[in-house]
């Protein structure tokens, strides 16, 4: 019975959900790169959004790499998606939020973003280790 009920609820987290996050975020971190580029005038502004339009478009293809570890052997690579999606909404959401405004003091969110982005590179890496077993 324990075992169901923990199938079902992780069950929604998925290869295709976790597919699907990653290319909406790639859409997302496009859209904001171009607006910060074509649309805003402030220097540091626009470094800001880029800056996290990066981060969040290097993590969403970083998740696209995880499906190909998990093709290749690498089974521990399915606990990477979410320490980079999660990572990069808690690293960029503030990041745009005070280029655009808010007040500063969201920044203290970034470093819990930071340390789940490389939080999902370091079990990347771990997983590698049974690629090919």
């Amino acid at each position: 019975m324990a075992t169901a009920a923990l199938q079902s609820a992780t069950s929604w987290w998925c290869r295709p959900l976790w597919m699907r996050l990653a290319a909406f975020s790639g859409c997302a971190s496009v859209l904001i790169w171009l607006y910060a580029n074509m649309a805003v005038r402030d220097p540091g502004v626009e470094l800001a959004l880029k800056l996290g339009a990066q981060m969040q478009f290097m993590h969403g293809m970083a998740t696209f790499a995880c499906a190909t570890f998990m093709n290749i052997g690498a089974r521990g690579a399915r606990h990477a998606p979410a320490f980079f999606l999660g990572g990069a909404l808690l690293f960029c959401g503030p990041v745009y939020a005070v280029a655009l405004g808010a007040p500063s003091g969201l920044s203290w969110i970034e470093a819990p973003g930071l340390a789940a982005l490389v939080t999902g590179w370091l079990v990347l890496a771990w997983s590698a280790g049974d690629i090919d077993r």
